[in-house]
């Protein structure tokens, strides 16, 4: 014989046990994207870094590569960053 109490008593229990089991599947579902959001990150750091060190590879070269060219060409270079100069200031001053 079942009492009014113990009737709801068991539907409120299938319905905590429910929430329970929708809580779990929410968490499990949570730190599977949490872990992808991570892998991803991490990837992304790399290859900001790989990048960065290409960059300043490749500035290193230039800059050896302009050094170069000063060393072998004083005048020509000295030349030049008066143009430059010349050319840059006079554009500003139309601005």
């Amino acid at each position: 014989m079942t009492t009014p109490g113990t009737s709801e008593h068991a539907t409120t229990d299938r319905l905590s046990d429910r929430a329970h089991e929708t809580v779990d599947q929410a968490a499990r579902g949570a730190a599977k994207a949490e872990e992808r959001i991570r892998r991803e990150a991490g990837s992304a750091q790399d290859k900001v870094k790989e990048t960065a060190a290409k960059a300043k590879e490749h500035s290193d070269e230039a800059l050896q590569s302009v050094s170069g060219f000063v060393r072998e060409n004083p005048l020509l270079s000295l030349g030049l960053a008066f143009a430059a100069g010349t050319l840059l200031s006079a554009l500003r001053r139309r601005s």
